[in-house]
């Protein structure tokens, strides 16, 4: 008998997880609350850069449709400009990544996987998704996926206070997609801009509706000066801001904006949430469960660009998981060790994220600081970009940190 499953949510992890189980021959059902054409005619969902471990699972799938056309990021610089806006940095470094991220703006990419879906044979419903609809899915369903890291289901996933580090925002969050930038040189890269006690300024090309682009990130600290986005009303307004924001704090950044347009008007966004970890199994009022999969259990903040890289290995778990599990049920036993074997992977991603929201520590700076004179080391930080756990122990750990700067640079000497 073929196994049915329903997935509500069509992003990174939704889509990618139907495509998979669809390709082993699993009736799939999946259900969005917009159309392919109104998310290609919408506002820019996120920045999704996506680096070669989590291509990889697309690749894998054979998904990754703009391999040739997405222009790279093939690499990682860090600058900490010199307060006063005297246009140099007080850090200043960039290594190569040893294979290139991809940034595809989710308006272009998640239409083509829908389309791909149902050229599949899956089931594409276009439906707002609530409880009753969720008790439909899981009375008819072997298994129900909740991909949909928004809105009032969401909600069913308890927060997990343990795992948990804030209750609350910790950035003030824009994105403006733009065109005209001039390109870094020698070679493109995610420009990060670490300023104290302001917040962070991030850039990177990517591949958009209409051809290439570059993101702009802005990540305002509450309170402070780059949390600025509440009085903007319009398109141009927004990119009048961002630019403000640009030449007042990251003025190293502002010569490349010089001839920079917007994408498109729909290609900004503005907002806040809180970093969550939520428990994966939902009770529904009949008692059936429903499994949370990705950004429904594991929101982090986009200051280290991981969210589409964990939603795409968040699927690989699952999908193997589902696989190897044959004619057994999805029990809540199932789906808690399913999530634990995702969480083995995550909990190194949220801690990293979580650390480079607060004030970094001495051993931080340290680190930074010797990046610049280090090529092994700024090439260590770049890479980890691709697989967060490499960062462990060391990046939080006092001694161990100060321990692997010395070895590198004790290598280079």
């Amino acid at each position: 008998m073929t196994r049915r499953i329903a997935i509500v949510g069509a992003g990174q992890s939704g889509l990618q997880t139907g495509i998979g189980l669809l390709q082993q021959g699993y009736q799939v059902s999946l259900l969005s609350n917009r159309s392919a054409d109104e998310i290609r005619a919408g506002r820019v969902m996120s920045s999704q850069c996506m680096f070669d471990s989590a291509l990889q699972t697309e690749r894998d799938l054979g998904i990754n449709f703009w391999e040739q056309d997405c222009p790279p990021v093939e690499g990682i610089g860090l600058a900490v400009p010199a307060p006063g806006n005297a246009g140099g940095n007080l850090i200043d470094w960039a290594a190569r990544l040893d294979r290139p991220a991809h940034s595809v703006d989710q308006r272009l990419k998640m239409p083509v996987w829908m389309d791909e879906f149902v050229r599949l044979g899956g089931e594409l419903v276009i439906q707002d998704v609530g409880i009753d609809e969720l008790e439909v899915l899981a009375a008819s369903h072997d298994l129900v996926l909740l991909a949909a890291g928004k809105g009032e289901i969401v909600r069913l996933f308890e927060r997990d206070a343990v795992r948990s580090a804030f209750d609350k925002p910790q950035r003030a969050l824009a994105l403006t997609y733009v065109q005209g930038m001039a390109p870094k040189e020698p070679y493109s890269r995610v420009a990060f801009n670490l300023i104290p006690g302001v917040g962070e300024y991030f850039v990177f090309p990517a591949l958009t509706l209409n051809g290439p682009c570059e993101i702009m990130v802005f990540e305002g600290i509450p309170g402070g000066p780059m949390d600025c986005w509440q009085d903007v009303t319009s398109p141009a307004q927004h990119l009048a801001r961002s630019l403000e924001i640009i030449r007042t704090y990251a003025p190293g950044e502002a010569k490349r904006c010089e001839h920079v347009e917007l994408s498109d008007d729909n290609g900004i966004l503005a907002g806040r949430f809180a970093p969550t970890v939520r428990k994966p199994v939902a009770t529904l009022p009949s008692g059936r469960k429903v499994f949370g999969i990705a950004d429904a259990l594991v929101v982090n903040d986009p200051i280290t660009g991981q969210g589409s890289n964990s939603g795409a290995k968040c699927s690989q778990v699952y999908l193997e998981a589902i696989l190897a599990r044959g004619d057994a049920p999805f029990d809540a036993a199932w789906m808690q060790a399913t999530f634990e074997t995702y969480w083995g992977y995550a909990r190194d991603v949220v801690s990293w994220t979580n650390s480079m929201l607060l004030p970094p520590p001495e051993h931080i700076l340290n680190l930074l600081g010797a990046a610049q004179r280090s090529p092994v080391l700024a090439a260590s930080i770049a890479n980890g970009f691709n697989h967060p756990p490499d960062f462990m122990p060391w990046w939080l750990e006092p001694e161990s940190c100060n321990h692997f700067v010395n070895e590198q640079l004790k290598k280079e000497a």
